[in-house]
């Protein structure tokens, strides 16, 4: 129970009203509840750069409990607001502010403690519609499928590093490092291509994704490709640039778009652009200070001494606000960004997007929105992007005029905490509710919702509770396998992991073989070759059916989510289209779901939930088992689960004609 003598909860409208990020100009409603007699309430707020304290005025008294509120306005242009209250009791101060820096409700003290935040966006910001309603899935292309009936391997590489080709059923191997400079000296290719990607396309259909997300295939030298050699230009391993087209024009027409990935904040150093190695004809920064490309690099000393992204020489930094730069990646008429559109991309996801300059990445929104308003812009943000410092520089991600969308990895964080223990259920949608109070609405249902990615390791293993990866030697994570048992709890953790993903908020991203029951540790481990004939069916199907249950409720894709404290082992939301409108205010017909997962091992919990905020009568129906129904009676509801069971409980309240 609450005892503090000073309350507020930014999660509840009435002491914070509207809830969440606002647009500019806005009016917000702060209130404050004191159960003391004091001499005054102040709130301490900083806006445009500059500190007001302002009075708030006592608005209800009842004894010694009163309210006070106080009105303000937000900024006419793009900021974050931040605020937190000054209590004046005889003659001493107290302060009370955002304690858990999640939100929600705070503690009283006798020193300055954290500020709420508010997020203030431009006004008319909005997201792609149709991105919201997706589901992703991520391919490492040369890990996802051969296209060639001989699994040929097209147009092997001849430069300085040391290729092995290996056999699609050949495990991955550590990489090969100079034993002095630790720099990788070799590379592992098993020839996935996009000839294959094409070929699987129907696989991804009836899977039920309509959006693919490509790690990056322009030529480089390397397998992973963040080294570009040449933006133009798909690396000749993976096809060529009439492959690319292809690829477009048959996702299209299953209705299955294309996002490529934009490594804009380096180059190789094996690149048209910086040739450090000689490979190619043209004269780049690295040869000769007369280069056309020499502006876009910075040497402390031509040639040797230049500035590389974290101290890899193999992949100098760009100065992406060089105009010539600029020009080449998004402003010319055949500019980077530009031709890959024009090929048939829907949109593009920014590497490291937080060591590009805010400019950089708001020029490169608005050439993609002029050319097609419903591209999509996402940006590799590993924190809550909306309070995102890089440089010494809060970050614009989400004020309107950048990224539609990022990699949420806050919400796979929160979730494998929560199952792995590290959470309980309470503090996972404490952090859950943070960033729906953070993120402007628009972009807390783009956000992307991972469970994994090539930059970490596989779920399974993760769930599996594996060792630490500190623990082992690369030789020893490149051979470890889960034991069945492991297996088998992270197989239960993974479905119901799964299950909230393709129930929550925002865009779910699948990292290819996660459905298929792939292990690994992370980079090269977790970047395995897709297992096609050996695939975990009991996991495959799973992720089948719980796709399709998110692509046929549309309460799953933009319904209003709200939190249910249930105890710590139980973590649980209610999904709901109110009156026939969602969050978006579009007409839909009217959806109520509960979700509802067990994660204790051995332990079954007997739960009743108080939904009578949202639905105080009727039946819903667990949509994972035929027949299973339960009975809301006066806005509670009943109910057991077994250790490692989730249920998924729906209630159509209109039938397809529209009536009751």
């Amino acid at each position: 129970m609450y005892t503090d003598w000073v309350y507020h909860n930014s999660h509840d409208d009435f002491y914070r009203n509207p809830f969440g990020a606002v647009s500019c100009n806005q009016e917000v409603i702060l209130r404050v509840e004191v159960l003391k007699p004091v001499d005054k309430v102040f709130i301490r707020l900083w806006k445009d750069g500059g500190e007001e304290v302002l009075e708030m005025e006592p608005v209800e008294i009842q004894e010694n409990k009163r309210i006070y509120e106080r009105k303000i306005k937000a900024p006419a242009k793009p900021a974050q607001l931040w605020y937190f209250f000054i209590i004046y009791l005889k003659d001493k101060k107290y302060y009370y502010g955002n304690y858990s820096n999640y939100g929600g409700i705070g503690v009283t003290q006798e020193w300055e403690p954290p500020s709420y935040q508010i997020t203030v966006f431009k006004e008319g910001a909005n997201t792609p519609q149709w991105f919201k309603e997706s589901v992703m899935y991520q391919i490492f292309v040369d890990r996802f499928f051969n296209g060639y009936e001989d699994r040929k391997i097209i147009n092997k590489k001849k430069n300085k590093y040391d290729y092995h080709y290996l056999s699609w059923e050949e495990e991955v191997k550590p990489y090969r490092k100079n034993k002095e400079t630790g720099e990788i000296e070799g590379y592992d290719i098993y020839g996935g291509n996009l000839l294959g990607v094409i070929k699987k396309l129907p696989y991804l259909k009836e899977l039920g994704v309509n959006i693919l997300y490509l790690n990056p295939i322009f030529e480089a030298p390397s397998n992973h490709k963040y080294d570009t050699g040449d933006y133009k230009k798909i690396d000749p391993m993976l096809g060529d640039n009439e492959t690319f087209r292809t690829l477009c024009l048959k996702a299209q027409e299953l209705g299955i778009s294309i996002i490529l990935d934009g490594v804009f904040s380096h180059t190789g150093s094996d690149s048209i652009y910086f040739n450090k190695e000689g490979t190619y004809d043209s004269l780049g920064a690295y040869q000769s200070e007369e280069s056309p490309y020499y502006s876009w690099y910075s040497f402390q000393r031509h040639c040797d001494e230049y500035h590389c992204w974290w101290g890899i020489d193999t992949l100098p930094n760009v100065n992406e606000m060089d105009p010539s730069y600029r020009n080449f990646i998004i402003h010319d008429e055949d500019s980077v960004i530009k031709y890959w559109m024009k090929m048939g991309a829907k949109g593009w996801r920014l590497d490291v997007a937080d060591e590009l300059p805010d400019e950089f990445i708001k020029e490169i929104r608005r050439a993609m929105k002029e050319m097609d308003p419903d591209s999509v812009l996402i940006g590799e943000v590993w924190e809550d992007a909306s309070r995102k410092i890089s440089y010494n520089k809060l970050r614009e991600y989400f004020l309107g005029e950048e990224l539609d969308s990022v990699m949420n990895y806050p919400f796979r964080e929160i979730m494998l905490d929560f199952f792995t223990g590290r959470r309980n259920a309470y503090e996972a949608n404490l952090a859950l509710m943070s960033l729906k109070e953070n993120y402007p609405v628009h972009n807390f249902y783009a956000t992307m919702n991972i469970i994994g990615s090539h930059d970490v390791p596989r779920v399974l293993t993760i769930l599996g509770d594996a060792p630490r990866e500190d623990t082992l030697s690369p030789e020893e994570q490149a051979y470890y396998k889960l034991s069945p048992s492991q297996r088998s709890l992270a197989r239960q953790r993974l479905k119901l992991l799964v299950l909230i993903q393709m129930t929550f908020p925002g865009v779910p991203c699948i990292y290819y073989g996660d459905e298929a029951g792939m292990e690994g540790y992370r980079d090269p481990f977790n970047r395995g070759p897709y297992p096609w004939g050996k695939e975990d069916r009991e996991l495959l199907s799973w992720y089948k059916k719980i796709i399709g249950l998110r692509n046929r409720y549309d309460v799953f894709k933009t319904g209003h989510w709200f939190p249910l404290n249930i105890n710590n082992d139980v973590f649980g939301y209610i999904r709901i289209i109110k009156d026939g409108r969602d969050v978006f205010e579009r007409k839909k017909d009217d959806n109520v779901s509960v979700l509802v997962v067990n994660r204790s091992k051995t332990s079954p919990k007997e739960i009743t939930l108080d939904l009578g905020l949202h639905i105080t009568e009727g039946k819903l129906f667990n949509v994972l088992q035929d027949e299973d129904e339960y009975v809301i009676r006066n806005g509670f509801l009943s109910l057991k689960l077994n250790p490692l069971e989730g249920k998924l409980l729906i209630k159509n309240i209109f039938n397809k004609n529209g009536e009751e």
